[in-house]
């Protein structure tokens, strides 16, 4: 990779800077990709986006910040939908959640391959996880095997690939891998609700959460609560 160019999707959480710490470590040139897509946290999570890009050194001519807004106009989310509610954290849940929203990575994927195009960039690294909230359809591992099919067939090279590093790897595991490659997670935000301090009871403060008291430190975000959602050791 030493030499190449590659784009980092960055939403400005944990798991997309623990990927950008990853895809630093193999010497190719990075461009950090932000979207707004009209979620409930927009301004936290493109403030989060700028520090890591600040943090890894990111050229201004090497980050971009893109609207796909019309996901907020179709709705469906809690994310992006005022009127359906932000449900409490069931991590035993086994059903897609309302924060799931309708194809999302797609329309994010795709914004970085143009980019990819036109600056030369041979690899898209993403954070997905599979373990995120009952595994979202997006971030299977499969979906992303058929999206580089696709790209494969519809660039003009043909030599695009999207990575995900971390898919198969529990937030604890996420967690580590950040230690090691000392990743700034003070930097991140992963609420989906709050933009001041995290609320501590969504699905998504509620894997981070656990996964920090897995590995026995405190999450260095601040928080209005902190349960304790991992087992006693």
């Amino acid at each position: 990779m030493e030499g190449m160019r590659a784009i980092v999707l960055v939403s400005g959480g944990m798991d997309s800077c623990v990927t950008a710490a990853i895809a630093q470590t193999t010497g190719a040139e990075l461009s950090f990709l932000h979207l707004n897509y009209g979620q409930r946290t927009e301004r936290r999570e493109l403030q989060a986006f700028s520090d890591l890009a600040d943090f890894y050194a990111v050229p201004e001519s090497r980050r971009m910040v893109a609207s796909i807004a019309h996901l907020a106009a179709i709705g469906g989310s809690s994310l992006t939908d005022a009127a359906i509610p932000v449900t409490q954290a069931d991590l035993e849940n086994t059903e897609i959640p309302s924060s799931y929203v309708p194809f999302r990575n797609a329309h994010i994927v795709s914004v970085g391959v143009s980019w990819a195009e036109v600056i030369d960039a041979k690899r898209i690294y993403i954070g997905a996880v599979y373990e995120d909230s009952s595994g979202y359809p997006d971030c299977r591992p499969e979906y992303y095997a058929a999206f580089n099919h696709l790209i494969a067939l519809g660039t003009a090279a043909g030599d695009i690939r999207v990575e995900t590093p971390i898919i198969t790897m529990t937030k604890d595991a996420i967690i580590r891998k950040g230690l090691e490659l000392n990743a700034p997670l003070h930097l991140t935000w992963s609420c989906y609700q709050n933009e001041d301090r995290a609320c501590g009871v969504c699905d998504s403060c509620a894997l981070r959460l656990r996964a920090f008291q897995q590995v026995g430190i405190e999450d260095p975000i601040p928080y209005v609560v902190r349960p304790r959602y991992a087992a006693n050791t």
